[in-house]
């Protein structure tokens, strides 16, 4: 199994790695691994709760990538478009993650999603510590 099936199987134990950012994630349409397949995010930035919806819009299994589409939700009353983007490749004896975060904002004047980026990064670094201990 490449990495990114087996990250998207496991996606279900990321509120488990770093519950206090994470609270839940459920499979809204299809299941949690399929292109198309839409899940419900609910998170924690700030101190505040919110939810969005995501959908899976491609993977490529040969560059061991994921997109997703953000759907609605808290981070969509800004943007108009936001697409995150995961690639994994190999290092040394474990693999090194890079997120990539394309979006459009509804209002020029309106700041970079800059606290979402930080949730994915401390996101990324908590889950890293938690198959670090598994």
């Amino acid at each position: 199994m490449s990495s990114t099936r087996s990250s998207a199987a496991k996606a279900h134990l990321i509120p488990k790695a770093c519950p206090d950012k994470i609270k839940s994630i459920e499979v809204v349409e299809g299941d949690w691994k399929s292109v198309g397949s839409v899940k419900l995010w609910t998170y924690c930035i700030g101190g505040n709760t919110s939810s969005s919806k995501e959908r899976v819009e491609k993977k490529d299994d040969k560059n061991k990538s994921i997109t997703f589409k953000a759907l609605d939700g808290e981070v969509m009353k800004d943007f108009k478009s936001v697409i995150s983007i995961l690639e994994v490749s190999a290092k040394d004896d474990g693999s090194l993650v890079k997120w990539t975060l394309e979006y459009e904002k509804s209002n020029e004047k309106l700041l970079p999603p800059d606290a979402y980026l930080s949730l994915v990064i401390s996101m990324s670094k908590e889950i890293d510590a938690y198959l670090l201990k598994a």
